[in-house]
């Protein structure tokens, strides 16, 4: 399933509206930390392994889109 994400920073929550979620980081956008920690907030909250979530494209944004993929 993709969903729509959104990256806000210094806070750390996980809010899912519908096909979008808003996700809290506290990592700082570096040499790609935000982004691991993104993958394994989802993959935490979904109870899928971090393998099974993947950036589609925004790698470098606020904005992203991202896969889950479930085995079920």
């Amino acid at each position: 399933m993709r969903y729509e994400v959104e990256v806000k920073f210094h806070k750390d929550f996980l809010r899912i509206e519908g096909n979008r979620i808003i996700v809290g980081l506290t990592s700082k956008p570096e040499k790609g930390k935000a982004n691991l920690e993104l993958i394994r907030k989802l993959a935490k909250h979904f109870k899928v392994p971090p393998s099974h979530v993947r950036i589609v494209a925004g790698l470098k944004s606020r904005r992203k889109i991202v896969e889950i993929i479930d085995d079920i």
